[in-house]
């Protein structure tokens, strides 16, 4: 007689609802930690678009008033404006013609609000505001004289600080909350968070207006 055996090796049904819930498992992981970094690598992008939007203004709006008052003949009467704490206007005699009426001779740069609700930093040359960064909560201007003293006088300003802050486009992904009192170069609260998820970026400088001093 021979016996026969059956060896038929395989698995369980227990040891399958075992290997099934582990490999769950696994992939859950696997997934929270790509959704995690995926969320890290977006609000970092809006991070540094949030940088170089604020920083390619700040290039532009510091050149500017730096030529405020350059008034080549000395007949144009340029200089500053209008000292205002959220607003700056001025102007400079760039062709030379003794007048203020060419292109770009008379600058104001300023906060808008656009049609969607977004505040803005704007240049107006001079009626139409053109955005030169979006989603901005503050812009202060600070107007100093010789000595480094706030004046409210416009013959007496040599320089003037400029602080800006700016926010990214959208909240962040992760548990980030915002109650920071944002200050100018004097001390002097300009803006303070509502407890949101936006991050923000103050940036804050001096110009000197050196044609003011001639």
């Amino acid at each position: 007689m021979i016996s026969l055996r059956n060896n038929r090796a395989g698995f369980t049904l227990i040891e399958l609802l075992i290997a099934m819930a582990i490999s769950g498992v696994v992939i859950a992981a696997i997934y929270a930690v790509y959704n995690s970094q995926q969320k890290i690598n977006a609000s970092q992008q809006q991070i540094v678009e949030m940088h170089q939007n604020l920083r390619s203004a700040e290039l532009m709006l510091v050149n500017e008033i730096r030529m405020a008052g350059y008034d080549p003949t000395g007949s144009a009467g340029a200089g500053i404006v209008n000292l205002g704490t959220d607003t700056i206007t001025f102007t400079m005699d760039l062709d030379g013609d003794g007048a203020l009426t060419g292109s770009d001779e008379n600058i104001t740069y300023l906060l808008y609000t656009d049609s969607d609700g977004r505040q803005k930093l704007g240049r107006q040359s001079p009626t139409t505001p053109q955005a030169l960064a979006e989603n901005i909560d503050a812009l202060n201007f600070v107007y100093l004289d010789v000595d480094g003293n706030v004046t409210a006088s416009a013959s007496a300003v040599r320089s003037v600080q400029v602080s800006v802050v700016a926010k990214t486009n959208r909240p962040a992904v992760d548990n980030h909350v915002d109650n920071t009192t944002y200050k100018n170069l004097r001390g002097v609260p300009i803006y303070t968070a509502g407890g949101d998820s936006f991050r923000r970026k103050r940036l804050a400088t001096q110009i000197k207006c050196r044609n003011l001093s001639i």
